[in-house]
C-alpha cells in the first residue's frame, strides 16, 4: 500500500512537468555593448514563479524514492521564502501537510504564497537557527526536514535530464556565441551553481563559473579560504541567498571564480535592470547581474567579445514592501546613488567603474 501511494506521488509530480513549459532565455538589449551578449533565463515563470521550483520538484522526487516521504508525512523545510513557496506548491498537490521554518523578516508577500498553497509558516528570530528549529519540529511531529541545505547538490541530476545547465546549452545553440563565455550564479542552497559547475565540466564545455555572493554571507570567504567553517553572525540582506555558514551543496571545486557584489549595488541592479526590461526583478538577479556587468566590462577592455547567461531568479512583486520601498532600502541598505551612477555610465560607455568601498 505504501509503495502504491509513493508511486502515485511520483507519478502526479512527473504529470504536472509534463504540463510544464521550459522558461525564457531573454537577450538583454544592450546596443552598445559590441561584441558581448547577456541573456537572462527567466525563472520567475515557473509555476511558484522563481528558480527554487526545480529545486523543490527535485527534493520532493529524492526523498519520496529514498523512502523518507510517505503518505501523510508532515514535510518540514527551512528556508527564506522561495524554496518554502515551492515546496508548498508540491505538497498540496500530494495531500501532505507542510512547514515552513523561517526568519521573521522574510517577505510577506512569500507568507501570503506558502499559505495559499496550504502551507504553515514557523518563524525565528535570526537565519542561523533554521535549521535546529527545523530538526526539533520533524523529530516532534514524526516528520520529514527536507533539508535543502544539505541535498540540493544531489537531488538534481547535473548530467542532463533537463536540468538547468542543459536547458541553457540547449537555448543558446543558435546564438551568436553559443557557449557562454561566463555563466554567472549567486548561491543560497549552492545546489545550483553545483549543478551548472558540473554539467560544464562533464560536457567539456569552454565556459567558466562565476559565483557572486553578497555581503553577510560565508561562501566568498569559503571559497578563498578552504574553511568550511567559517560563520558570520549577521544575516544576508540579499533574501534567497547568502548563508551565515558553509552550507553543504556548497561545491567550491566546480566554481572558477568567485565575487562578493554589495547590497547597494544588487538594488541599484534591479532598478537599472527595470529600465531595459519593463519588469521588477528579485533582489538576487540584481546580485547576478551587477556580477554579469563587471565581467562584461573587464572582457569589453581585453578585447574579447562573447557571451555571459545568468539567472532572473524571482519577480520583483514579491518585494514591493522591502526592495521597491524607499524607506526601507535607506533603513537597510543605504545610499544607492554610487552605484546607480555607475551603472548609467556603463550605458553610456560600457565601462563599469567600481565605487570605492
Amino acid at each position: 500500500m505504501t509503495n502504491s501511494w509513493v508511486n502515485q506521488a511520483i507519478e502526479k509530480i512527473e504529470a504536472d512537468f509534463q504540463r510544464s513549459a521550459d522558461t525564457h532565455l531573454i537577450k538583454l538589449e544592450t546596443p552598445n555593448l559590441e561584441g558581448i551578449d547577456i541573456y537572462l533565463k527567466d525563472e520567475s515563470t515557473h509555476p511558484t514563479g522563481s528558480l527554487k521550483h526545480r529545486l523543490a520538484r527535485s527534493l520532493f522526487l529524492y526523498a519520496l524514492c529514498n523512502g523518507w516521504i510517505k503518505q501523510g508525512t508532515t514535510v518540514i523545510e527551512s528556508s527564506s521564502g522561495s524554496t518554502a513557496v515551492s515546496e508548498a506548491y508540491f505538497a498540496r498537490l500530494l495531500g501532505l501537510p507542510f512547514i515552513a521554518v523561517m526568519p521573521s523578516t522574510t517577505a510577506k508577500k512569500k507568507i501570503q504564497q506558502i499559505e495559499f498553497y496550504g502551507g504553515q509558516c514557523h518563524f525565528v528570530d535570526h537565519s542561523s537557527k533554521i535549521y535546529a528549529e527545523s530538526e526539533r519540529l520533524a523529530a516532534q511531529l514524526n516528520g520529514h526536514y527536507m533539508d535543502q541545505f544539505t541535498y540540493a547538490e544531489r537531488a538534481t541530476d547535473w548530467r542532463g535530464n533537463n536540468n538547468i545547465a542543459n536547458s541553457i546549452f540547449n537555448q543558446m545553440e543558435k546564438e551568436q556565441y553559443p557557449i557562454p563565455t561566463w555563466i554567472v550564479m549567486s548561491a543560497g542552497t549552492g545546489g545550483t551553481s553545483a549543478t551548472i559547475g558540473r554539467y560544464i565540466r562533464y560536457q567539456q564545455l569552454n565556459s567558466q563559473l562565476c559565483v557572486v555572493d553578497p555581503e553577510n554571507s560565508v561562501f566568498f570567504d569559503y571559497y578563498n579560504s578552504g574553511n568550511s567553517k567559517v560563520t558570520c553572525t549577521a544575516g544576508s540582506k540579499i533574501e534567497g541567498i547568502g548563508r551565515p555558514r558553509a552550507e553543504p551543496s556548497f561545491i567550491p571545486g566546480v566554481v572558477d571564480q568567485m565575487r562578493k557584489i554589495p547590497d547597494a549595488a544588487s538594488i541599484a541592479t534591479i532598478n537599472w535592470l527595470e529600465t531595459i526590461i519593463g519588469r521588477k526583478t528579485g533582489p538576487s538577479t540584481g546580485t547576478n547581474l551587477y556580477g554579469v556587468l563587471q565581467l562584461a566590462s573587464e572582457m569589453v577592455a581585453n578585447g574579447q567579445s562573447g557571451s555571459i547567461v545568468t539567472l532572473l531568479c524571482d519577480s520583483g512583486e514579491r518585494y514591493l514592501d522591502t526592495y521597491y520601498n524607499a524607506q526601507w532600502i535607506a533603513d537597510n541598505i543605504g545610499d544607492l546613488t554610487p552605484y546607480a551612477n555607475a551603472l548609467q555610465q556603463f550605458s553610456a560607455t560600457n565601462k563599469l567603474d567600481f565605487p570605492s568601498e
